[in-house]
């Protein structure tokens, strides 16, 4: 089964009211080891984003998700506005033209976002950044299955990949300036990646 144009729309609703409700929780991370403004500007960001989607015509996915990606690139501050802008339109590019995802179409607008969001902020795995927990989902996705399956899974790998940037000393970013005092303390960025992939995961719940 796949995820149809509703179902997709429910995923970003779905993420933004996550972290509406989290926005504390996410700027108490990035006060540890950042600006402390993730929260913040990512609930700024992502309501943008809610009111950009209904005013989007007809039911191509790729245009929806490019919209969103253009309201966080031009309402977020600080480094998560451009990177979560470019996941959503490398996304958004790669599912122009489709009213409806499967699991293999889901798993490549992932992986085009992941790829966009590395190009930009040059980050690596083990960086201390959102592509740790990207990275893992993308590659949870690519193992297949039912599209509400592969989604839970990844979204399991998210988490896995979030919990795991806690040792980690930072490589990118403003916590690259902390060194060994980023150490202990959970990225921001792959905190607020998982949030994104959990809330695919239930949008595509029902899609087996």
């Amino acid at each position: 089964m796949s995820a149809g144009y509703e179902q997709v729309m429910d995923w970003v609703r779905r993420f933004a009211a996550d972290v509406a409700e989290r926005k504390d929780e996410l700027t108490k991370l990035d006060q540890a080891i950042g600006d402390g403004d993730h929260g913040t500007n990512m609930d700024r960001g992502l309501r943008k984003a809610v009111e950009k989607l209904d005013t989007v015509d007809g039911e191509d996915i790729g245009a929806a998700l490019k919209a969103v990606g253009m309201a966080l690139v031009s309402s977020v501050g600080g480094a998560g506005g451009p990177l979560y802008g470019t996941f959503f339109l490398q996304a958004g590019q790669s599912t122009a033209g489709r009213s409806e995802l499967d699991t293999e179409g889901f798993a490549a607008a992932v992986r085009a976002g992941v790829e966009g969001v590395q190009a930009r902020g040059k980050a690596q795995p083990d960086d201390k950044t959102m592509v740790d927990a990207l990275l893992p989902a993308a590659a949870a996705l690519e193992e297949g299955g039912g599209l509400g399956e592969a989604a839970s899974r990844a979204a399991d790998a998210a988490e896995d990949g979030m919990r795991a940037t806690i040792p980690l000393i930072a490589l990118k970013g403003r916590a690259s300036y902390l060194g060994e005092r980023s150490r202990g303390h959970q990225d921001p960025g792959a905190t607020s990646s998982a949030l994104m992939m959990r809330a695919a995961a239930q949008a595509f719940a029902g899609s087996s």
